[in-house]
């Protein structure tokens, strides 16, 4: 079929739902369907069918296919990744173990470390050991490695982590335990630390290549069915990875480093955000994803999410940084727990009512599905509450049974504590809504940012129908909610660039500054990320930033030092002292005159440009819609159901307002308007809940643009 128009299509695998999004120039078509979890190809595939049956094309007619999933993301936090070991280092066989030696919480005398996705008796060591200069100081015991073999095949590992003490400086022995492995035992995946994260710091780098060897398996084997369905279907074109950073990157790229899709659905949504910000000119937002597994807070200042070099996943205490497994990639910055539609409520031996971080899924998914599931969730808990229209949910896709919902509240959190379903629906809703309003002020506080000075941007299935009461808690008074918010982080698949990333420690004194070893390792970060970038660009142009990460000798945190993308001179040595000291002298206030400068990692980004959005005209006001019809709604403050009004979204016309509570219904999600909000659409098509106090200050303004209108 010709085309005038490019087609662009992209999926996002939560635990919960599988997520499409089509576009054919300005047209888009969307669907959600429950993910298939033994077989996640299945969804994606039978949701392409949908929205290509509805836009009246082929598997053929489409130009590009960006994928993303939180299956990496999900199997860590659940710990339902694949049975793996870990080879270490004679000496260094507990190094996850002791970390960084450092306590999250150092006054608190019953601290839990994060659980390791590697048990003990699944850490192996061998004789061997190679310097911080790559020079070999004992040779690798073949002999071992064999024998540990040998002993992972009984054990009856899937996939194993090799991390040796500073084998990013030398990979020889690494790479030599992979040949071992793929004659004496084939069927077991390895990851080398030195690939996937060839820097300094051993427990960042042997935790990261843990993670990556924990996932390989599920993603590898996912990935490979997904392409073969694809091509079956007859798409055969490319097929672009989400990646934590908000790049995209090729199938076999991901399959070798599933750990950079750790984030790769929730990067999506980040990237959605910034654009949502840049549209409205919104230089601080606080992006709100909620899925039906998890939920993902980030914040994006001057239309730019914060990216790390380091992620935390799972944290476990109370949202604290240390509290969770580092994973060392590039990443967009943010805080996920497990707190979506699907977690579980239950009431613990104190008898408080917790939420997550275990979730029912999609098989056999909350009570309210009827699908088998007998635990109460979040979900159940909006059902009960009156915030979901069963008729309505997942477009009618999907049948609720209100009653299931409230007998699996009423068994687990309503008998224990003696409270009416409704009380029970209350309580679970507020602790999952505190639970994310504590992780969104430990995020600001780490990142030394006031969170009520932010505009909210709520996208995910369950999250506008969580917002307002977020936005309540947070003291944030503007929250917008894009257009198909329901499948927000598949929107912003098709926003992202095509992009590859490389970090590689090289440890360098700027008085002994070795010029011919710097260009050789820059030419040759910069030749592998030009190759990985190009086969996800296609024909767009690419443009390469060069980064040297340094600090002062002894220091134990480095600052980020622009390199000119050409080779180095000896002029250049200079600048980047020059360059260090003012960015110290920025942050600190001072700098350290004579004392010695160090290079501990380099840097090479190569990245397609992607231009800003224009900004959105105002809208003029206009009276909103009448209401499609009215539904009981637990009201806190009297603790009784009261009558709130449902309006259809797309009946609302930009410029529309209309006065909280309410409910507004579309085909992905719901939006619960609180009695502290008015609702109104802009010229963007995004849903925009203003506090009532906010609304009162702009009103003689509204008025008058009434006025005018008129």
């Amino acid at each position: 079929m010709a085309q005038s128009v490019i087609t662009r299509l992209a999926t996002d695998i939560g635990g919960t739902f599988t997520d499409i999004v089509l576009e054919m120039g300005d047209r888009r078509f969307t669907t959600k369907l429950l993910t298939t979890p033994q077989a996640p190809e299945e969804a994606v595939v039978e949701g392409t069918r949908l929205v290509l049956k509805d836009a009246g094309i082929g598997f053929s007619d489409l130009d590009v296919f960006v994928h993303g999933t939180t299956l990496a993301t999900n199997a860590v936090i659940e710990r339902k990744g694949a049975r793996t070991a870990l080879i270490a280092t004679d000496g260094f066989r507990d190094v996850i173990e002791i970390a960084d030696e450092s306590r999250y919480d150092q006054y608190d005398v019953f601290i839990d470390k994060p659980r390791q996705l590697v048990p003990r008796q699944l850490r192996f060591t061998v004789p061997e050991r190679i310097d911080v200069t790559g020079k070999v100081w004992v040779d690798l015991d073949e002999a071992a490695v064999r024998k540990v073999a040998k002993a992972l095949k009984a054990e009856k590992v899937e996939a194993v982590a090799v991390a040796f003490i500073h084998s990013y400086a030398n990979s020889v022995h690494e790479e030599r335990v992979r040949e071992i492995f793929a004659k004496d035992a084939p069927d077991i995946a390895v990851t080398l630390s030195s690939e996937v994260c060839p820097e300094m710091r051993e427990y960042e780098r042997t935790s990261t290549a843990v993670a990556n060897a924990y996932v390989q398996p599920l993603m590898a084997g996912y990935l490979g069915r997904l392409k073969a369905r694809f091509a079956a279907e007859g798409y055969n074109r490319p097929i672009h990875l989400m990646t934590s950073g908000g790049s995209l990157a090729t199938l076999e790229t991901a399959a070798r480093f599933p750990i950079r899709l750790v984030e790769s659905g929730p990067a999506g949504g980040a990237i959605l955000a910034a654009y949502i910000a840049a549209e409205r000119g919104e230089d601080k937002v606080l992006s709100f994803d909620m899925g039906g597994t998890t939920a993902k807070i980030c914040l994006i200042h001057d239309a730019t999410p914060y990216k790390a070099r380091t992620f935390e996943v799972d944290r476990q205490s109370r949202f604290m940084k240390g509290s969770g497994l580092p994973v060392r990639i590039p990443v967009i910055e943010m805080v996920e727990i497990g707190a979506g539609g699907g977690s579980i409520a239950r009431v613990d031996a104190l008898k408080r009512i917790t939420v997550g971080p275990d979730s029912a899924g999609s098989v056999p998914g909350p009570a309210c599905y009827g699908r088998g599931g007998e635990l109460p969730t979040v979900t159940d808990a909006d059902v009960a509450l009156g915030k979901i229209e069963p008729v309505r949910f997942a477009g009618g896709a999907i049948k609720l049974f209100p009653e299931k919902a409230d007998a699996a509240l009423d068994a687990s959190v309503g008998k224990p504590l003696s409270l009416t379903t409704s009380m029970s629906a209350h309580g679970v809703a507020e602790i999952v809504d505190e639970n994310m309003a504590n992780a969104a002020r430990v995020h600001s506080v780490e990142r030394g940012v006031v969170v009520s000075d932010h505009t909210m941007v709520a996208f995910g299935g369950a999250a506008p129908l969580h917002a307002a009461r977020l936005a309540e808690k947070l003291g944030i008074s503007r929250v917008v909610v894009p257009a198909d918010a329901g499948v927000g982080s598949a929107v912003g698949f098709l926003r992202a660039p095509a992009a590859y990333e490389l970090v590689h420690s090289k440890f360098m004194r700027l008085d002994k500054f070795d010029l011919k070893e710097a260009n050789r390792l820059l030419s040759t970060m910069s030749s592998e990320a030009s190759v990985l970038a190009r086969a996800a660009a296609g024909n767009r142009k690419l443009t390469e930033t060069r980064t040297a990460f340094m600090r002062y000798a002894g220091q134990g945190h480095e600052i980020a030092v622009a390199l000119p993308v050409r080779a180095l001179v000896e002029k250049d040595v200079a600048r980047m002292r020059e360059t260090f000291e003012t960015g110290y002298r920025q942050l600190f206030s001072r700098h350290i005159p004579g004392a010695a400068i160090e290079i501990l990692s380099w840097a090479i980004l190569v990245t397609t440009d992607t231009a800003r959005p224009a900004l959105l005209a105002k809208p003029k006001a206009k009276p909103g819609p009448k209401p499609i019809g009215m539904r009981p709604v637990f009201d806190a403050k009297s603790g009784k159901m009261a009558k709130v009004p449902m309006y259809d979204r797309l009946a609302m016309a930009p410029g529309a307002r209309i006065e909280g509570p309410a409910i507004i219904v579309e085909a992905g999600t719901s939006t619960f308007v609180t009695a502290a909000f008015d609702a109104s659409i802009d010229a963007g098509l995004g849903l925009v809940l203003t506090a009532r106090k906010a609304a009162a200050k702009s009103k003689p303004a509204t008025k008058t643009a009434a006025k005018k209108g008129k």
